[in-house]
């Protein structure tokens, strides 16, 4: 390429840069966010053939983004073979809110037999995942012109990051989210360590469980 096609291609860039793909609605709300991931999916889909790779994963995002959606959890976008989502209801701050979120996940853990009873019949292996939620502002942002939403922010990064703390099939939430949590009586809350981060220097986790 000509250096003047790259000076054209540059002045482009600059008289257009305002024709973002992405929008940032500079609204800040705090949601209980979280990430369901599947547990050595890739070593898996290594030894299957295409049509069961499809399946597999198949099997696990759909019936995750079902469970979720029974509670009023809404998936945010999947990467790979996890899901990133959140619950709407708990930017209201009340019980109800952070029991969706609860309540919501422990049934995607709960529902872990019936998967892999799924997964047998298809003849797949059994699927297993962990997940982590947080509590916490985030902004909103979307590509224009689409009604699909995205979020960042400091609880996004958390769940990503502390969703290797979970058990196989478990499920954790960061220390912001547990300060709310631990009230409700209904669960058990264990420490499972400390999460070290720019953002937080030694972040308490814990996982959940049904008493």
């Amino acid at each position: 390429m000509s250096d003047l096609s790259v000076k054209n291609s540059h002045d482009w860039i600059l008289e257009n840069d305002l024709d973002y793909m992405i929008a940032f609605s500079g609204i800040v709300q705090s949601y209980c966010v979280g990430v369901v991931d599947m547990v050595g999916s890739t070593k898996i889909a290594a030894r299957l053939s295409p049509n069961q790779n499809s399946k597999y994963y198949e099997i696990f995002l759909n019936k995750m983004a079902k469970i979720l959606n029974q509670f009023g959890g809404r998936v945010i976008k999947n990467v790979g073979d996890s899901l990133m989502f959140y619950f709407p209801e708990s930017s209201k701050g009340k019980r109800y809110g952070f029991m969706t979120c609860i309540e919501g996940c422990l049934a995607m853990i709960e529902s872990h037999p019936f998967i892999c009873k799924i997964a047998k019949r298809e003849g797949l292996p059994p699927i297993n995942y962990r997940i982590s939620c947080d509590y916490g502002p985030v902004v909103v942002m979307k590509q224009n012109e689409s009604p699909i939403i995205d979020m960042i922010g400091p609880p996004m990064n958390i769940c990503c990051k502390i969703n290797r703390l979970a058990p196989n099939n478990g499920f954790v939430i960061g220390g912001d989210l547990y300060e709310t949590a631990k009230k409700y009586q209904e669960y058990a809350y264990s420490s499972c360590g400390d999460h070290n981060s720019d953002l937080k220097s030694r972040y308490s986790v814990y996982s959940v469980s049904r008493k």
